[in-house]
């Protein structure tokens, strides 16, 4: 049976883990807010630039000279899996469904015969894939020291993949985020990014006709480069949001489970110290009836 001591002990020592879980997951609602709304702000944009993009691709059906951002290369060879996970950890399984989401895309892909290649952002994604697929790891990125995504930070993924793009390194490319349901779901998402998904945005732009000056190959061969960056960006902002609430639901789990270690490792000292006078009460009697 422990002694009294170490039970005290770690009674305190719950308890301050039940005061740092208790600040964290406070700390998590606050900035969970702060992260919907950013996300909220920019996903006005985002659609609008889909939508825009489908009108523009409806005028370039069956087009040659179509750009290969929207028509592809042909080939479905070779396929760049970004990843993105946060960069911290504390947030349940939220950084590994997506992982286990990404790992079961590979084994599909190399089951098919297929070239893949892996883009990790955040660093929890990069060390779990790095165990099993290091040699398809072709760089990452890392936003530790970063307080906010910014588009800046997008901006950087998109141009290195743009660049892998025209340099003829892949075929298709794809994210893998966690769309954003409610504080307690976050569903792992595989969005393509390249070929653009037009059947996607189609429904948004249906029914509105527009005019566009200059010509919708001008217009896309701008737009295109932008709306990689853009949805990289979507989808960095979404996952901040889905990391936050994640993060709120496991410190409030595990703030739950340290009062219930606490009353239990209470009661134990409890009855220990109970169990330790009614020993020493019985060796007076004892030692008083001797005499």
């Amino acid at each position: 049976m422990p002694s009294l001591k170490s039970l005290r002990n770690r009674i305190a020592s719950v308890k301050a883990t039940r005061k740092i879980t208790k600040a964290q997951q406070m700390v998590a609602a606050s900035k969970l807010r702060r992260a919907h709304e950013a996300f909220d702000a920019a996903r006005p944009y985002a659609q609008k630039m889909k939508a825009v993009i489908a009108n523009l691709a409806e005028g370039m059906k069956g087009n040659p000279g179509a750009p290969k951002l929207l028509a592809g290369t042909g080939k479905d060879e070779t396929h760049l899996l970004i990843v993105a996970t946060s960069d911290r950890g504390l947030c349940g399984a939220f950084n590994t469904n997506i992982v286990r989401l990404a790992k079961h895309h590979i084994e599909t892909l190399e089951t098919a015969g297929k070239k893949v290649m892996i883009l990790t952002v955040g660093r929890k994604g990069r060390d779990q894939l790095r165990r099993q697929y290091a040699r398809l790891i072709v760089g990452s990125f890392e936003f530790t020291a970063i307080k906010r995504i910014a588009f800046a930070n997008a901006q950087a993924v998109g141009r290195r993949v743009l660049k892998m793009f025209a340099a003829g390194e892949f075929d298709v490319a794809t994210i893998f985020h966690s769309r954003f349901k409610s504080v307690i779901s976050q569903i792992p998402t595989a969005q393509p990014l390249i070929p653009a998904p037009i059947e996607e945005s189609r429904k948004q732009a249906v029914g509105t006709v527009y005019e566009y000056e200059p010509d919708e190959q001008e217009i896309l061969d701008a737009l295109l480069p932008l709306n990689v960056s853009v949805q990289i960006f979507q989808a960095l902002l979404e996952n901040v949001v889905g990391e936050f609430g994640a993060k709120m639901t496991a410190m409030d789990g595990a703030t739950r489970n340290a009062g219930d270690m606490i009353d239990k490792l209470t009661l134990v000292y409890n009855r220990t110290r109970q169990a330790q006078i009614t020993r020493e009460l019985i060796e007076i009697i004892s030692g008083a009836e001797a005499l």
